[in-house]
């Protein structure tokens, strides 16, 4: 029953990750990643519960409260007070987008039963997911030019990292997933600041007319 739940969870995730590929809404795309923080917090959850793990109890609250609920109610503040809601037109369009984020989850699964413990039962789910998922977080990061997309995608590559240790190792120590917690905190703020300052000079988000401060 555990490991049904724990592969419901992580097939929600990627189902987030391929809703955030073909979304142009930034507010819609947060909730999104919002969700698939809550379902990763949903897999460390079941997983601390099934093995009496008291570390990974206290790494879900960790994630539900911090990823689910603080970083993306931080991200929606930044977005309210510039005014720009909607992704511009990606360097590809979203059906093709979709199509290759489906040739990444063929990737990732290939790889993930290659791994030693990716050949059975619900880890070769997980591992494949955190994968897929990694690779597609990368593909947002180089085809989308809103800064608050981009930084959506380090974060969705940030939970598949989390995913995979999930999948692979039940879970990294909670020192370990402290001090990550604290540097996404640390990244986001100062992406924020970031955005704010590109918004300031183009009045737009579009972090490809960075290339205009070249001396």
């Amino acid at each position: 029953m555990s490991q049904d739940l724990v592969v419901l969870c992580a097939a929600g995730m990627l189902v987030t990750a391929y809703l955030m590929v073909g979304q142009k809404a930034l507010f819609t795309a947060i909730r999104l990643y919002a969700i698939q923080s809550v379902l990763l917090g949903g897999v460390a959850l079941v997983m601390g519960l099934a093995g009496h793990n008291a570390h990974l109890l206290a790494s879900a609250a960790l994630t539900i409260g911090l990823k689910g609920l603080l970083i993306p109610w931080f991200l929606m503040r930044v977005i309210d007070r510039i005014g720009i809601r909607r992704e511009i037109e990606p360097f590809l369009n979203v059906p093709s987008s979709l199509l290759i984020c489906l040739g990444l989850t063929v990737v990732g699964y290939r790889v993930s039963t290659r791994l030693a413990d990716g050949a059975q039962g619900a880890a070769h789910h997980v591992i494949g997911v955190s994968l897929s998922m990694l690779l597609m977080g990368l593909f947002l990061m180089v085809t989308r030019r809103k800064a608050v997309t981009q930084i959506l995608a380090l974060l969705t590559v940030e939970n598949s990292v989390f995913l995979v240790a999930l999948g692979a190792t039940s879970g990294m120590p909670l020192i370990v997933e402290l001090g990550i917690s604290f540097d996404v905190i640390v990244a986001v703020l100062v992406l924020g600041v970031l955005v704010h300052r590109i918004v300031d000079r183009f009045d737009s988000m579009d972090v490809s007319r960075l290339s205009k401060l070249k001396g």
